[in-house]
């Protein structure tokens, strides 16, 4: 259903309002009080009677009082207003159409020029593909030119100097490719490498004697040899294990090590990770492994005759390799310690290591931020958790005050005010600790780059860490003295942890070791003096 309001003239609202208000005109016309006060009240009534006197009255008085009332002026103005909003709204149609026009020619616009940019791009890889298609053909026929010509002057070579041409079993020339190669010398190796070289200087060299250089050769062989190819030959077994050892004993740069051995850098930097890959894959579960129990029964009596210490079945140290600084978790291997000695920013990561009674490494763990203490390097060790699994039962393993007393572990007093029973505990099993500590300093006097920021990535540094140690061992086992020239201090903070006590039992275990050794006469009286 539809309401329909027809459209009135200026007469006809006149003449309906004149009937909506009869009441409020006679009110408005006789009322005291007006919109303009006593005064405009009278002034009005004063001009309507002249104007009434002078129309004569009559006919028209009534629509002219209206047409002369206020209600006129509101009339009026709700009539301006409406057209007014008429007029605005037929301007804001043609805005609209304009607006709508303009954002339809961008839009256009836009498409086009998108349009035409990919039209010229699919024209530009057209192009370059045209052009690497010709390109490619051009340097096979050029390829094919060489080839050809190449063949023509060997069949003719061939045909004038038949005796000195090779030839395969088919009667044809025989033709061997070879890859262009820097011409580097190799005397200085090629010198070492003579049986006539000095013993002397060939241990100064490689930290070893050439038994032992022959033995490791022999051992790796199989891991590290190349086969020949057609573009060049293969570096010898020898070459190879020389360049990853003469590396690791003198720490000197990549680019002194290809001058040395006439390879090339790159060359060289890859034959160390790949020997260092090697001897961790043939030779660590030869000559570094966990004691067996007749060999740990041997253990503990030398440490025992040692230190008067029953069932001491390791040396434990944890000392710090240098390195640069990390390009993620700097904050990490932030060494706090060596910074404040040194008075120089370092960075470091830790080597954990227990030794025998001769200072062969039986278990090592490498490769933890240095910012981390000594304890909490033990508890990220594989010996942590061999222990945790009861396989380290009735043996002790000594370590340093940095280091937690525990059921497995014993360490030295750490608090202040010791008694004599103490102070003799310390010193004997200071002696013990002493084996590991000189066994890490002979680990770094022989291996020189444990003492210099290496060149090796740092996902890459624990095999070459873990290889040194292998090689310690070898050199170790064959009784292979270091170079009393070759000195380094070991300098390694230890930092009492928070927590030193981890095990009451072997609190009272401790303190029953040392009333044993002073009251029988085990202990020594240094701490007398």
């Amino acid at each position: 259903m539809e309401i329909s309001f027809p459209f009135l003239n200026h007469e006809d609202c006149s003449s309906s309002l004149l009937g909506w208000f009869p009441e409020m005109d006679n009110k408005s016309s006789n009322n005291v009080v007006s919109f303009n006060g006593n005064d405009n009240l009278n002034k009005r009534k004063r001009k309507d009677d002249e104007i009434d006197g002078g129309g004569g009255g009559g006919g028209g008085g009534d629509l002219q009082d209206l047409k002369k009332s206020p209600w006129s002026d509101i009339l009026t103005s709700l009539i301006l207003l409406d057209e007014e909003e008429k007029r605005e709204q037929e301007q804001w149609s043609v805005d609209s159409q304009q607006d709508k026009a303009l954002f339809q020619l961008n839009q256009k616009r836009k498409s086009q020029a998108v349009d035409e940019y990919h039209n010229q791009l699919e024209y530009h890889y057209t192009q370059l593909d045209v052009m690497d298609h010709l390109r490619t053909k051009r340097s096979r026929s050029a390829a094919a030119s060489a080839v050809a010509v190449m063949a023509v002057a060997s069949e003719e070579a061939g045909s004038d100097r038949p005796a000195q041409s090779g030839h395969n079993n088919s009667g044809g020339p025989t033709q061997q490719r070879r890859l262009w190669v820097k011409d580097r010398s190799k005397d200085w190796w090629e010198e070492r490498n003579h049986p006539d070289f000095p013993e002397e200087q060939f241990r100064r060299d490689f930290r070893m004697s050439k038994g032992t250089f022959n033995m490791i050769c022999e051992e790796l062989e199989t891991a590290v040899m190349k086969k020949n190819t057609m573009l060049r030959d293969a570096i010898p077994v020898r070459q190879r294990v020389a360049v990853c050892i003469w590396r690791l004993a003198t720490g000197e740069p990549l680019r002194v090590v290809s001058k040395r051995f006439g390879l090339g850098i790159s060359t060289c930097h890859k034959l160390v990770l790949e020997v260092c890959s090697a001897i961790k894959t043939v030779l660590m579960p030869k000559f570094l492994q966990w004691p067996d129990e007749q060999k740990m029964k041997q253990t503990k009596d030398e440490f025992e005759s040692i230190s008067g210490i029953p069932n001491v079945g390791g040396s434990m140290y944890t000392t710090h390799v240098p390195i640069i600084a990390p390009k993620i978790n700097v904050s990490h291997y932030f060494n706090k310690r060596h910074t404040e000695r040194n008075q120089k920013t370092s960075y470091s990561i830790t080597v954990q290591g227990v030794v025998d009674p001769r200072g062969v490494f039986t278990d090592v763990c490498i490769g933890w931020p240095g910012s981390m203490p000594d304890d909490q390097v033990l508890e990220k060790s594989a010996l942590y958790q061999r222990a945790n699994k009861g396989l380290l039962k009735d043996v002790w393993v000594v370590g340093t005050s940095g280091h937690p007393l525990m059921d497995w572990v014993l360490v030295p007093y750490t608090q202040k005010n010791l008694t004599w029973t103490q102070h003799a505990f310390n010193e004997k099993i200071g002696e013990v600790q002493r084996v590991a500590k000189d066994s890490f300093a002979r680990l770094k006097r022989r291996w020189f780059c444990l003492q210099k920021r290496t060149e090796v990535k740092l996902q890459e540094l624990p095999v070459v860490l873990g290889a040194c140690c292998v090689l310690h061992n070898i050199c170790e086992m064959r009784n292979e003295e270091v170079d009393p020239e070759f000195q380094f201090e070991l300098f390694d903070d230890e930092m009492i942890p928070e927590n030193s006590l981890r095990s009451i039992n072997s609190s009272h275990a401790r303190d029953h070791l040392a009333h044993n050794l002073l009251h029988h006469g085990l202990a020594g009286t240094s701490f007398l003096q």
